[in-house]
């Protein structure tokens, strides 16, 4: 499935990016260019919807510790996909990433 990234209009200074698809390091790009986006903006969370994404590599998993570190705090918006979980479970990963049930429930935080 080609990858879709959409982005949400800002909700109280938080700027929703929602993924679908498979995600690699040559289905990256979109992805890149929305955060890029979110951090040149004056946004003060960036909420990551990854529930719809169906495979994502090391790569992916590269750029999500990168945005982590970009200064700007990351929600991520699941639930995840069992492949993603476990990729996220073998790294460890898991216990660096904030993630929450949905989207209303990283609006909420």
């Amino acid at each position: 499935m080609e990858p879709s990234v959409t982005v949400s209009p800002d909700i109280g200074g938080v700027r929703v990016i929602t993924c679908a698809g498979e995600f690699d390091q040559d289905t990256l790009e979109p992805l890149r260019q929305a955060v890029a986006e979110a951090l040149a903006d004056p946004v003060r969370t960036i909420v990551l919807d990854v529930s719809a994404i169906t495979f994502a590599d090391s790569s992916m998993l590269n750029e999500l510790i990168r945005l982590r570190h970009a200064g700007r705090p990351l929600v991520l918006a699941g639930p995840l996909n069992p492949q993603m979980a476990r990729l996220f479970e073998l790294t460890s990963t898991d216990q660096i990433f904030t993630i929450v049930d949905g989207v209303d429930a990283a609006l909420a935080l």
